[in-house]
């Protein structure tokens, strides 16, 4: 499993060069330096209409939105509580480049940044998206920690990438209180 990781990175390379998205390649910073949570800017980002921390947000999603393992443009990927993310993390995919590649917009994964277009990988042994990895904008690469997550929680509305991104700025803002 693990020669193929150096395969997946070159493929994310070229995947954001390609891309278009953000004009700072994978993983760009959007909206300059921003003191802000990765629930609420996912939140006013989708508009699923959870709240609290993020890891909880895989349980109160039961019966209110529906939750997969599969990724699409839009939806929520879960983190759980890990001895780095005490809180769980939630971030937004923006798109789908692949069964285990994705790329997700989220705010503080980063300190006080939200990064647009950033790729994360399935980790997992099972293709199912219990484990992954994130790019690590500082370093410009894939990060070595595997996160474990709940899945996906798909929001009431379908997207597409360009509304995403189209959508960010103002999502900065609410959830910022601007």
């Amino acid at each position: 499993m693990r020669p193929l990781i150096p395969l997946l990175l070159l493929v994310f390379a070229l995947s954001a060069c390609a891309s278009g998205g953000s004009a700072g390649g994978a993983g760009a910073y959007v909206g300059g330096l921003v003191a802000l949570e990765c629930a609420p800017f996912a939140r006013a980002l989708t508009g699923v209409r959870l709240s609290g921390q993020a890891a909880d947000w895989w349980w109160a999603a039961a019966g209110r939105y529906d939750r997969t393992s599969q990724p699409e443009v839009g939806s929520v990927l879960v983190f759980q509580r890990s001895e780095r993310l005490r809180s769980g993390h939630v971030a937004v995919v923006s798109r789908v480049l692949s069964r285990r590649q994705i790329l997700v917009t989220q705010a503080n994964w980063v300190h006080h940044r939200v990064t647009e277009d950033q790729p994360v990988i399935d980790a997992s042994s099972g293709n199912d998206w219990s484990l992954v990895r994130v790019w690590w904008p500082p370093a410009g690469g894939m990060g070595a920690t595997e996160y474990p997550a709940f899945g996906f929680i798909i929001p009431a509305a379908p997207t597409s990438h360009d509304r995403l991104v189209a959508a960010t700025p103002r999502a900065i803002r609410i959830a910022a209180g601007r």
